[in-house]
Formats: C-alpha cells, structure tokens, sequence
C-alpha cells in the first residue's frame, strides 16, 4: 500500500511563495508518476501539475503555468509544488497523487491509484 503524506500549506497573503512537500511510502518510488490536484470549497477537485518517473516530462494546469513548479527527489521518495506569484484563486486544498499513468493524461483524470489527505492553501488579498 502507498501512502501519501503532504506538508507545507498554510496562510500566505497575495504576491507570496509557498512550496508543498509529499512523502511517498510503502513502494518503490520511481515506479509511480507522482503529481498534485486541488479542491477549493464548493468546487470540483482540479488538476494542477504532475511529473513523470525521471522528472523529465511535466505537465501544468494552463491556471498555474509560469508561477507553479513541479519536482521530485527520488533518492528520498518526495515530490515538491513550488508556488509563486500566489492568488487568492489558489486557496483550496491541495492533494498529493500517485499513479502510472503519463503526465499527459492526468489533466483529464481524477481516479488516480493513490491520494494524500491534503494541506490547505489559503491566499489573501
């Protein structure tokens, strides 16, 4: 069983950065495209980002291009969402996945094999 654990939310004001972290365990990391969707309340849950095996093949969400990016650290089974330029539009909850799938399709798919719990984003004006 793989388990997702994020960290990082928190309040930040307009303008402001914050980078998610999620821990991955109980599989062999490498194995598993690893990415982040987000819930704001009332709303679907979006994607955001993901990015494959190797880290060499990454896909955004068109919302967050230019000022989110994705990367992970294989040797210690973490990906990371760095988030720049925050809007309070960004406020929501923010989910960890795991999965085999390509980079590719997640912006299309919410099934994904495996979900963290979250960490809540909130972005003042």
């Amino acid at each position: 069983q793989v388990q997702l654990v994020e960290s990082g939310g928190g309040q930040v004001q307009a303008g402001g950065s914050l980078r998610l972290s999620c821990a991955v365990s109980g599989h062999t990391f490498t194995r598993y495209v690893t990415g982040w969707f987000r819930q704001a309340p009332g709303k679907e849950r979006d994607f955001v980002a993901a990015i494959s095996y190797g880290g060499s093949h990454t896909q955004f969400a068109d919302s967050v291009k230019g000022r989110f990016t994705i990367s992970r650290n294989n040797a210690e089974s973490t990906v990371f969402l760095q988030m720049n330029s925050l809007k309070p539009e960004d406020t929501a909850v923010y989910y960890c996945a795991a999965d085999f799938r390509e980079p590719g399709t997640w912006q299309d798919s919410r099934d994904m094999m495996y979900w963290g719990k979250g960490t809540l984003v909130t972005v003042s004006s």
